[in-house]
């Protein structure tokens, strides 16, 4: 691929500190990016894909081309003068002790410890809480860049055995494995081609999911499909597992296994994507069922089995009842008609039930903030569980015969506490507290609402250090997602901390299209509406803008996946309301993301470009074709990696060089690949380090900040 000038130029001047003069102006010349005859046809209507060849993540071209734009962008990062002192700091807040909040299993308490700046947090336990604990798993043993991560972990009902997953250099794809928990060893089960899986014992064995082997050319891009559930016994190898569930009719369903606590129930899940959910069942205290029988239809609501009341199941359903409520459903009659409501729905989204000590733990959103109550069987409250604040708390979890659970609290300036909770009491009391080396009580945060375009309250946070003034002039970072029924609710993080401390105002957006209000705010952002999610976004930056917050030329906007792109749209509807904007893995080709590994699983989301209707729709936002030659684009640093196969980069390699191809003005539009690295989850710390010193660095040069 040629290097050469592409008679494209964009000229920047790199400011350095006060006082200091200024660079001398250099010019960027972007890789000279190869177009190919390459189109569409969608219903009479051509759609151009010139640099469809970014699609084959094997290429050599493509290589060659992730190459020369890393170079690009690392040789413009390089040149920013204050990107060391970015990167100092960022590791001293980073560097301070991580505590998970602890679970009893069998004889021990298990909880994860990161000791600043460990690349992956190690599992420990201890037989009692004020006892000395011992390292169980390091991950950071596994891998010498410390890029294996460990995800799902199962103990078995004995606390004998631990059945976990690994993850390599950020895949979904990942392996199980088996410990003796007595001894440390591994056993010799190994499980391959794992992918959006669960664990659960039953006997001496326990259920998961998995794919068929793919070829190894296609494993990060290839369409998942067929997934099916199997049943491991210990010491068998794989190929002796024995298969539970399968569906060959419907080769693009998701499909879970789940046993209730005391192994009477098999619960099988199935999805046709990230919406809507059916239920069969399997009472395996009788022999005389052999198959599995229907517990809830599908696909058209979201019910979760949460455990059983002896013969029958306690349910967490959206049937009727849009904030979500807990029905008892007898597996004999399981017709709505027979369903017994043992917590109604409320005014408050309810996110999610978790049991312990016989109690049923029920965590709803008000305002996107967590609330807590505590519930018996029968649907009779026992305690409100008293927060320390507005945040989020988690960790509502354990068995039956539980006495005490811990949970986690935080908010966007509280790092995460663990709280050991007393279950016949409902008495909260901390068990521990991180010590950041940052003083909280010079911060703040405030939630306040604005009009979206259609009228509609939308709510949004905004953090920031204690005496901010409202001139208009102050940077900001507005952050968002907008999808998939996830809530964006309060939660601490050093690196945005970092920007509040530079005298930025840390924004989050609570779009539509998340759960924060439930399924009607769901359906409100999504399919036909998720121009909504976008008027929404715009809508956030306008009302900052008129309080006097800030003005476009100090307004930075993030997202990642879905809010990748949110976004690329955002970014290519108003591109002179942002001066900077951070796509990262992000959803960018509309048209096609159907094609690759699991995005089948969105068309619920988003619809489809197989669908006419929804095509028109689609390419009306779709960021990738709505790019447009001549048009000045805010100051662009593309995030993605080279082992994402959730949201393939070929979204960002297409994206990048169109933008670069059509863009003018004075702002930057680069890519950054990390390699070795997916998604987002289990990336280490080092290179979570690396990236936030790269995408703070080009926010605040291009904001106009200087370091404090």
């Amino acid at each position: 691929m040629s290097k050469k000038n592409n008679g494209r130029w964009i000229f920047m001047s790199l400011s350095l500190l006060a006082g200091q003069a200024m660079a001398q102006q250099e010019a960027i010349v972007y890789p000279e990016t190869k177009k190919v005859d390459s189109a569409d046809n969608y219903y009479g209507v051509k759609i151009a894909d010139p640099y469809r060849w970014l699609e084959n993540d094997h290429s050599a071209d493509t290589k060659e081309w992730v190459d020369a734009e890393n170079k690009l962008t690392q040789a413009y990062l390089s040149r920013i003068p204050f990107r060391g002192e970015i990167h100092k700091r960022l590791e001293e807040l980073w560097n301070y002790p991580k505590n998970g909040a602890p679970v009893k299993q069998g004889k021990y308490y298990y909880f994860f410890k990161n000791n600043g700046l460990q690349n992956q947090s190690v599992l420990y336990r201890t037989a009692t809480l004020d006892g000395t604990p011992e390292v169980f798993l390091d991950p950071n043993q596994l891998s010498a860049a410390g890029t294996t991560a460990l995800g799902t972990m199962s103990f078995s009902k004995d606390g004998k055995y631990v059945a976990y997953l690994l993850a390599k250099a950020g895949s979904d794809w990942q392996e199980a494995f088996v410990m003796d928990v007595a001894t440390k060893q591994l056993l010799s089960d190994k499980l391959e081609w794992v992918k959006f899986s669960g664990l659960s014992w039953r006997g001496n064995g326990f259920y998961y999911s998995r794919y068929d082997q793919p070829d190894e050319q296609h494993k990060l891009s290839g369409k998942n499909e067929f997934h099916k559930v199997y049943y491991h016994r210990l010491g068998d190898p794989q190929g002796k597992d024995q298969l539970i569930y399968k569906d060959d009719t419907h080769p693009l369903r998701n499909i879970g296994a789940q046993v209730t606590e005391d192994e009477r129930f098999l619960i099988i899940s199935c999805t046709e994507g990230t919406s809507g959910r059916e239920l069969l069942y399997k009472d395996l205290h009788n022999p005389a069922q052999k198959e599995f029988n229907l517990l809830v239809k599908g696909f058209d609501y979201e019910p979760d089995v949460i455990d059983n009341d002896g013969g029958k199941l306690l349910v967490r359903t959206n049937h009727h009842a849009p904030n979500y409520r807990v029905v008892l459903i007898d597996p004999a009659h399981p017709e709505e008609a027979n369903w017994q409501v043992i917590v109604p729905e409320k005014p408050e989204a309810l996110q999610e039930v978790g049991i312990a000590g016989g109690s049923m733990f029920l965590s709803y959103l008000k305002d996107a903030a967590t609330s807590v109550l505590q519930y018996d069987y029968k649907g009779q409250l026992q305690h409100e569980v008293k927060l320390p604040g507005i945040g989020t708390a988690s960790g509502f979890e354990g068995k039956k015969g539980d006495k005490e659970l811990f949970y986690s609290y935080t908010s966007f300036v509280t790092p995460p506490t663990v709280y050991k909770y007393d279950i016949a009491t409902g008495k909260s009391t901390l068990y521990n507290k991180a010590a950041v080396k940052f003083n909280p009580d010079d911060y703040e945060t405030k939630q306040i609402f604005f009009k979206s375009k259609d009228g509609t309250n939308v709510p949004m946070f905004l953090s920031y250090k204690k005496g901010i003034r409202l001139n208009g002039n102050n940077p900001v970072l507005l952050y968002g997602y907008g999808g998939f029924n996830i809530p964006m609710t309060p939660s601490f993080s050093v690196s945005n901390l970092y920007f509040m401390e530079q005298g930025g105002i840390y924004v989050v957006v609570s779009l539509r299209g998340g759960s924060e209000y439930g399924e009607v705010w769901h359906k409100g952002g999504m399919l036909e509406k998720k121009q909504n999610v976008f008027d929404d976004f715009i809508g956030a930056a306008e009302h900052l803008i008129q309080a006097k917050y800030t003005n476009p030329g100090k307004i930075a906007i993030r997202g990642g996946s879905n809010g990748g792109l949110l976004v690329g749209a955002c970014m290519t509807q108003r591109p002179e309301l942002f001066k900077v904007a951070l796509p990262a893995v992000g959803v960018m080709d509309m048209l096609r993301f159907q094609k690759f590994t699991i995005g089948w699983a969105w068309v619920t989301e988003y619809g489809s470009s197989d669908n006419q209707e929804q095509f028109k729709y689609l390419l009306e936002y779709s960021p990738l074709h709505n790019l447009k030659p001549g048009v000045a684009y805010p100051a662009t640093l593309i995030t993605t990696a080279d082992h994402d196969d959730r949201v393939v980069p070929a979204h960002s390699f297409k994206f990048a060089a169109t933008l670069q191809a059509d863009n003018t003005g004075p702002n930057p539009a680069l890519i950054r690949i990390e390699t070795q690295a997916g998604h987002g989850a289990g990336k280490p710390t080092s290179k979570l380090i690396d990236e936030s010193t790269d995408i703070w660095a080009f926010t605040m040069y291009n904001l106009g900040m200087h370091i404090k």
